[in-house]
């Protein structure tokens, strides 16, 4: 039988690229060649992941496009982490739609059997048509957030609203889940198109005229919602996750995504020093960054609360030499009681650590469902993108964490309005109390679950095998 050949094509942003390197490894680790697309600043980050492949007998390589030059990025700026303001998304994302002749000259010549590529290239899907190849969207989001999303992006149930913190109740589907008008993104609210919003629109187009979605998710963990998703909005998917689960050694989980800013065997020292469940991690994503006054409110009310924690803050933003917002003595004070980190964490490593007793997220989805995965409840901070539909899923679907109370949609600055006692009271209440135990023990049924999906037999691993079989009869089985 020949070999498959599928490409993967993330989006440059670690949130979208360290789950597309975790896919590209699990379908090598069935017999496909994967092969990842990206552009010389970003390829590094694929190296080792890679090279392990490699090295375990499978087959995985990366192809090099060239990144586009254009006005109004600075030189260099390859990836949506390193945009300064949220100005420079919108040509940050015109830069990428630049690369569609490299692509289809790469897809000419090499014919792979599929192309997996990210939801914000929307061109894909008709850039692999042209060469008789299937394109499969790669969903940074769970099924939840896709059907909630959608069912707000097609009824408008806000429509009539006009205050910020009005309420509605997305329509159509499985639960009963509120939100307020303030937490809808500004592009989905308001009349007339931004260009943000046109390539969103482009984005869901293209989606269903694709041959299907890949969701990091586990059938388990989200049931009514894959349901709906097939069912209702008779979209086509396939569920293969947690991806980050295909990381299982130490050294795997220690290094995925960037270089940790800490050892990792420090780290883990100082957590064994630790009981369990006793320790917060707090950690906002690569994306958030939140003005001085809210760093400091967040100091003031980890200190009130008296937990331990481990803070991620933000290389760059937070950088010593600007720390004026922490509060004076802050650091000292917490010798022993908190570490805190200065740019790239170890995740996955910290949330599967026994100490952990806690995660303060922004809900992004990766983190979301590393998480769920490591059995850690959550304090729920979201600011943008789907957050707040993951925060939905966390608080009152699987009912695992607790809100810090953040109500505003705001492009990656993560809003500033949140007082330190609700954030003494949410992380006391995610470790303290006997909701915490309960909510302890339903996300290690969910961890278990999660464990299960990905195994042989698995709901995960039955629809990766599902994908690739499917894969080698195209194109009699699309």
């Amino acid at each position: 039988m020949v070999k498959l050949q599928v490409f993967f094509f993330p989006v440059m942003t670690h949130g979208h690229m360290i789950p597309i390197l975790d896919m590209a490894k699990l379908f090598a680790s069935r017999g496909v060649h994967s092969t990842i697309i990206t552009t010389p600043l970003n390829a590094p980050a694929f190296a080792k992941g890679v090279q392990r492949t490699n090295d375990s007998g499978f087959q995985m390589s990366v192809k090099i496009l060239e990144f586009p030059k254009v006005d109004g990025l600075p030189e260099g700026c390859e990836n949506a982490d390193q945009v300064t303001s949220p100005d420079m998304l919108p040509i940050f994302f015109t830069a990428t739609k630049l690369l569609k002749d490299q692509l289809e000259q790469l897809l000419e010549e090499y014919r792979p059997n599929c192309l997996v590529a990210d939801l914000f290239f929307p061109w894909a899907t008709d850039s692999a048509a042209k060469f008789n190849i299937p394109r499969l969207v790669f969903h940074g989001s769970g099924f939840f957030a896709s059907c909630a999303g959608e069912q707000v992006r097609l009824q408008r149930p806000f429509k009539n609203l006009t205050n910020g913190s009005d309420e509605f109740f997305v329509p159509n589907i499985p639960h009963k889940v509120k939100l307020c008008l303030s937490q809808i993104p500004p592009y989905v609210r308001e009349e007339g198109e931004t260009e943000f919003a046109k390539m969103l629109t482009e984005a869901l187009e293209s989606e269903w005229r694709s041959h299907g979605v890949i969701i990091n998710s586990f059938y388990e963990l989200e049931p009514e919602y894959a349901d709906h998703y097939r069912n209702v909005l008779n979209g086509k998917a396939w569920h293969i996750g947690p991806l980050s689960l295909c990381n299982r050694s130490l050294e795997e989980k220690a290094q995925r995504g960037k270089q940790a800013a800490i050892n990792a065997d420090d780290c883990l020292k100082w957590l064994d020093s630790k009981s369990p469940n006793s320790v917060l991690y707090i950690c906002f994503g690569s994306f958030t960054k939140f003005p001085n006054e809210q760093l400091h409110e967040i100091a003031m009310g980890l200190e009130a609360s008296g937990q331990q924690f481990i803070w991620v803050l933000r290389k760059g933003t937070n950088d010593k030499e600007s720390e004026e917002w922490m509060p004076e003595g802050f650091e000292e004070r917490m010798i022993g009681k908190g570490l805190i980190i200065r740019g790239w964490a170890p995740q996955m490593l910290i949330l599967d650590h026994e100490a952990i007793g806690g995660f303060v997220t922004h809900c992004g989805w990766n983190s979301t469902l590393e998480g769920i995965a490591a059995g850690v409840p959550m304090v729920t901070w979201p600011s943008f993108a789907e957050q707040f539909y993951n925060e939905k899923l966390i608080t009152d679907i699987l009912r695992i964490g607790v809100a810090v109370g953040a109500k505003e949609w705001v492009a990656d600055s993560g809003g500033g309005n949140i007082k330190r006692d609700a954030v003494e009271t949410a992380v006391r209440s995610i470790i303290i109390g006997e909701e915490a135990e309960e909510r302890r023990n339903r996300c290690k049924g969910l961890k278990e679950m999660a464990k299960k999906a990905i195994e042989e037999g698995g709901s995960s691993y039955s629809g990766l095998n599902a994908l690739i079989q499917e894969l080698s009869l195209y194109p009699s089985s699309f």
